[in-house]
């Protein structure tokens, strides 16, 4: 493969990097239903108190009983995605001004695809580009962290409210809470497809017409083709505590690299096609806090 030579590199603005994880919080479904917050770029432990006990009445002078607990951590390191973009080669003669609006539409681009990146790593634990199980990604994932078989619910395009019924039911039995749902668009579409017996009126029509609510009943919603990438096409829903239960941050400082030589993407020689490649990395992070906090719903599990 032909020798690759970059001829600059520089950082994405701040201000331009806040913009793009804002798109990446309203494109990824995980991100949109937890939140996010910038992270140090070799990672952070979150600890996690599990008290199995309950809080004690004491009388005075009696003694203070102790309670069962345990105490883990889950480490949010960083792992890097990279996307980079062909563009002709004119973006390196313009002035610094005119090249604004390539950057911003690269970054708008970028930050979609890191968007579906997040959701689809950690989901499905694969390489987005490959859709090939991730050794960096090991078992950080709701595929690879949520296994019980108790809190894998078989779906039912007949019945999918009952099915996300089963999923709530399956955490509030471990004791969790749930705050959001993250749905497939087959899931929401069976939900819209719902009739009352009586009047055949739709029982969600805000679901009809590919519609994505934000909210379904008092749950955070978002539908998401992420949800059922690649092979995994048997997920239809995650049901759980997003909003406590699962982190994820990234690192501030986002490089853009201009390759002028060579053919760094496998399509052909930069100069002979008189194009230049813009390539940028993002280093982004999560961890599943308590996997008992969140249930599937897949077909045929």
């Amino acid at each position: 493969m032909p020798n690759t030579k970059t001829t600059s590199g520089t950082l994405f603005k701040p201000e331009l990097v806040t913009e793009m994880f804002s798109k990446v919080k309203g494109h990824s479904s995980l991100a949109k239903l937890s939140g996010a917050s910038p992270m140090p770029f070799a990672g952070t432990d979150t600890f996690v108190f599990t008290m199995d006990g309950e809080a004690a009445i004491v009388g005075e002078g009696a003694q203070k009983p102790a309670g069962d607990a345990a105490i883990t951590s889950v480490t949010i390191k960083p792992i890097k995605f990279i996307y980079q973009h062909r563009v002709s080669d004119e973006f390196v003669h313009l002035s610094e001004e005119k090249q604004v609006p390539y950057l911003r539409a690269f970054a708008d681009g970028f930050s979609k695809k890191i968007a579906r990146a997040l959701d689809i790593a950690g989901i499905h634990g694969v390489n987005p580009a490959t859709g090939e199980a991730s050794a960096i990604v090991g078992t950080n994932s709701f595929s690879g962290q949520v296994t019980d078989a108790g809190h894998i619910i078989t779906y039912n395009s007949s019945t999918p409210d009952d099915n996300i019924d089963a999923a709530v039911a399956a955490v509030q039995t471990s004791d969790g809470i749930v705050t959001g749902i993250a749905m497939a668009p087959a899931m929401g579409a069976a939900i819209g497809a719902m009739k009352m017996n009586d009047s055949h009126a739709a029982m969600y029509p805000e679901f009809r017409f590919g519609g994505n609510p934000a909210t379904f009943g008092a749950l955070a919603s978002d539908i998401n083709n992420t949800v059922s990438f690649g092979a995994n096409q048997k997920f239809r829903a995650i049901v759980g505590d997003f909003a406590n239960c699962f982190k994820w941050g990234y690192a501030e400082n986002i490089p853009l690299e201009i390759i002028e030589y060579g053919d760094p993407d496998g399509q052909g020689d930069l100069k002979r096609t008189n194009e230049i490649v813009l390539r940028s990395e993002a280093y982004i992070g999560w961890g599943i806090l308590d996997a008992s906090s969140f249930a599937l719903i897949k077909v045929n599990p």
